[in-house]
């Protein structure tokens, strides 16, 4: 056996929302009866407050609610005229929507690979993959940590590019003491439900600091309507609901406090890790980590999965195949050992629950059953 024995079998789920219901119930069912009684289900009050208060929280201007994370994306690139014949460059090692989008948009995708500590994008690959092309890069804030938007920017600026952060996992994330989407020109969040900040279904966000590039994303997600039958632009249809804008600016009140949750989580986990052959997440100094996922690096991850969930631990492995080995982007000709670093942590990669909700206990249960189904005997 590994160095930390297993006696107790326990069943811990990789995210539990029945608990998180269970401690917000009273609020979530007035505010979700509140919207039933006004009958205003598309757009009013509920999906405008909630557009002021994220703004707020994100410290960014304006922002626009939309149906779902990926619409956010899409709705940016269609708002900066990206199009046929444009690249845009993003990393190698996201959810599919970070690529799928610039596709949906009539651009080509040009991947980077990551930095093998944060899994972001690796910035000092960034400008090599600039071309005359290139209208906008993606900077994905994976798992819940900011990219280097230092040096992401810096080269953005020099080179004249759109900045789209995909904070999709970092809602309250920090770079330098300025959140997640606000510095720059959009921001992209998703409000799906295994998300810090999540809806009763799907739900987004863009945040901007320009009135009229905000303007624009606003008057997209309604057919490019205004006024009503009156078409200026060729939108679409992606609006968010009322009922999932309620729930969010409940939920809203309580996420400053989910995510130190996470943290004290994951300081734990580093805790009771120390020592092992575990790759531990990597926190940058320069930000604040909200742990959308808390994710461990080992070399026979498939086997440790397997392992765990036989003794009652949920995992997931997020991603499994990095977006350029995924069959739909053979044609931009990439093969393996291209983007290396990405594709080892698509082999080595897992998360483990790290929901606030969990108790001392039952991380302790995680991280010696952990420990027990990886260390050499």
């Amino acid at each position: 056996m590994g160095a930390m024995t297993v006696r107790m079998a326990m069943k811990v789920p990789l995210l539990d929302l029945k608990a998180q219901y269970a401690g917000i119930r009273a609020e979530l069912d007035a505010a979700v009866h509140r919207v039933l009684e006004s009958t205003r289900f598309i757009g009013g009050p509920e999906v405008s407050g909630l557009e002021e208060e994220i703004a707020r929280y994100s410290q960014c201007a304006l922002a626009i609610g939309c149906a779902s994370g990926t619409d956010a994306l899409l709705l940016a690139l269609k708002a900066l005229g990206v199009g046929p014949g444009d690249e845009v460059v993003t990393s190698a090692y996201s959810f599919f929507a970070s690529a799928g989008v610039i596709v949906n948009a009539g651009a080509t995708p040009v991947f980077i690979d990551i930095d093998p500590s944060t899994y972001n994008l690796d910035a000092h690959r960034l400008e090599a993959a600039i071309t005359p092309r290139t209208k906008a890069v993606i900077a994905v804030h994976l798992y819940g940590q900011c990219c280097d938007l230092t040096a992401v920017k810096a080269v953005c600026e020099k080179r004249q590019v759109w900045l789209i952060e995909d904070a999709a996992q970092a809602i309250g994330a920090e770079w330098e003491g300025r959140r997640a989407g606000s510095q720059g020109t959009f921001g992209c969040f998703s409000f799906f439900p295994s998300k810090n900040l999540g809806a009763a279904g799907d739900g987004g966000m863009v945040t901007a600091q320009d009135a009229k590039l905000a303007d624009r994303v606003r008057l997209l997600r309604e057919h490019g309507a205004r006024p009503k039958y009156h078409h200026a632009l060729v939108g679409t249809n992606s609006r968010l609901d009322a009922l999932q804008a309620a729930i969010l600016r409940v939920k809203l009140h309580h996420l400053d406090r989910w995510s130190e949750g996470r943290a004290r989580n994951a300081a734990l986990y580093d805790r009771l890790l120390e020592g092992s052959p575990i790759g531990r997440p990597y926190k940058d100094p320069r930000a604040r980590h909200i742990y959308n996922q808390y994710v461990v690096r080992l070399p026979d991850r498939d086997r440790v999965r397997e392992r765990m969930a036989e003794r009652g631990v949920g995992t997931e492995v997020y991603y499994p195949v990095p977006l350029h080995l995924q069959a739909c982007f053979a044609p931009l000709g990439h093969r393996e050992g291209d983007m290396p670093n990405a594709e080892a942590a698509a082999r080595e990669t897992l998360a483990l629950p790290i929901y606030p909700e969990l108790t001392e206990e039952q991380i302790r249960y995680i991280a010696a059953t952990l420990r027990d189904v990886a260390e050499p005997t």
